[in-house]
């Protein structure tokens, strides 16, 4: 058996991410400065990663798919761009454009064409079926309104 490396090894992209081996970056892909994608993460093709993101272990962004600067996708999340899969053309896929600011909890899937607003939140577990506003926070199978983004930093304070 080839000896390959159990941990994981730091890989320095070129626009100024980081990657941790093994994980997957499709062809023409872009990662911002300060971004970094975690282990056995699937990053598609043309897929555009702004600055600051956080990308964790075991997450799937499918090709085309859009995140702007300081998004946050939990470990196993999933973003999808074909809502009739397998429809073997791109023409057909509806990409998710993820605005700044935006937080995706642990395993929680987003239906493709299904956008998430300015800093909006979808919680652990949750599938968003459709568009999530700006500064709303969204839990449950389908996704429901739950609280305001304000609401939310102010949980999360009280907690601290």
């Amino acid at each position: 058996m080839t000896e390959l490396p159990l941990a994981g090894q730091r890989i320095d992209l070129s626009g100024g991410g980081t990657a941790w081996w093994p994980c997957h970056i499709g062809t023409d892909t872009t990662v911002g400065p300060s971004s970094s994608i975690g282990a056995l993460a699937h990053v598609g093709q043309r897929v555009r990663i702004g600055q600051r993101c956080k990308i964790q272990g075991a997450a799937y962004i499918a090709d085309d798919c859009q995140l702007e600067d300081d998004v946050f996708v939990g470990p196993s999340a999933v973003l999808l761009n074909d809502r009739f899969p397998p429809s073997n053309d791109r023409r057909k896929w509806k990409p998710i454009h993820v605005a700044s600011g935006v937080v995706i909890g642990g395993n929680a899937t987003v239906i493709a064409g299904c956008n998430l607003g300015q800093g909006s939140v979808l919680a652990a577990g949750a599938v968003l079926t459709k568009h999530l506003p700006a500064n709303e926070v969204w839990a449950g199978n389908p996704a429901r309104y739950l609280m305001s983004r304000e609401a939310y930093e102010q949980a999360r304070e009280d907690k601290a």
